[in-house]
């Protein structure tokens, strides 16, 4: 289902990612170019599927290997940075994964202004930036305010998932998510499916330890 203007909890815009300005070839423009209106949200063609919502979802790999196990459910995979984006859409095009959809967005936008109240099944968060600063903590994606606009738009039920290597981070989120009234978690398993690549590959050769939080939307 998606969002009308207007529609409520909103959240201030603060930025939860760091701007990055890696090389973007011909060849990232034109798989955004060509594959991206191919997979956007407005192409769903049921609405009443199960839809997780995956923020930050880098290169892909989580994302299209969460689509491959549960064929059942939609994934939206959102990031701001074309790279990852791009390898995504090839990625899904040369699978077929006929249940991912990709957009090149600020996901705290999207969940304010697109998607609706109750229309996610999930929502994953894998090694999003950690703003690891006393001052940048604000930034940070699981907050007071965020979590406020999650649950609107999380069925009850629907799992929040997030996974990180920096202790600091797990830390400030289990206090976020123990502290708000519509979730109930703590710190869970790895998912089976989710491959070990990318951020948290790097983690583990660092000799950092990966802390998996998984807390439900809880009725209130």
């Amino acid at each position: 289902m998606l969002g009308r203007p207007g529609d409520a909890p909103t959240t201030p815009h603060v930025r939860t990612f760091h701007a990055r300005h890696g090389r973007v070839s011909d060849g990232m423009r034109r798989a955004v170019t060509d594959l991206g209106p191919t997979r956007s949200l407005a192409t769903r063609a049921d609405p009443d599927r199960p839809l997780v919502l995956e923020v930050g979802c880098g290169h892909g790999e989580a994302a299209l290997a969460f689509a491959t196990a549960h064929p059942q459910v939609d994934l939206l995979a959102v990031d701001v940075h074309t790279p990852g984006i791009a390898r995504l859409l090839r990625r899904a095009d040369r699978a077929d994964a006929t249940n991912v959809y990709v957009e090149r967005a600020d996901a705290l936008e999207l969940l304010a202004d697109t998607l609706g109240s109750g229309s996610l099944a999930g929502v994953h968060l894998f090694f999003p930036d950690p703003w690891p600063k006393n001052q940048h903590r604000k930034r940070r994606f699981v907050r007071a305010d965020v979590l406020d606009l999650l649950a609107d738009r999380m069925v009850e039920g629907a799992p929040f998932r997030m996974a990180t290597d920096v202790d600091d981070y797990a830390t400030w989120a289990l206090r976020q998510l123990d502290a708000h009234p519509s979730f109930r978690g703590g710190v869970g398993e790895r998912p089976p499916w989710r491959p070990a690549a990318g951020y948290e590959a790097k983690g583990r050769a660092a000799g950092r330890t990966v802390i998996e939080l998984c807390h439900h939307r809880s009725s209130t």
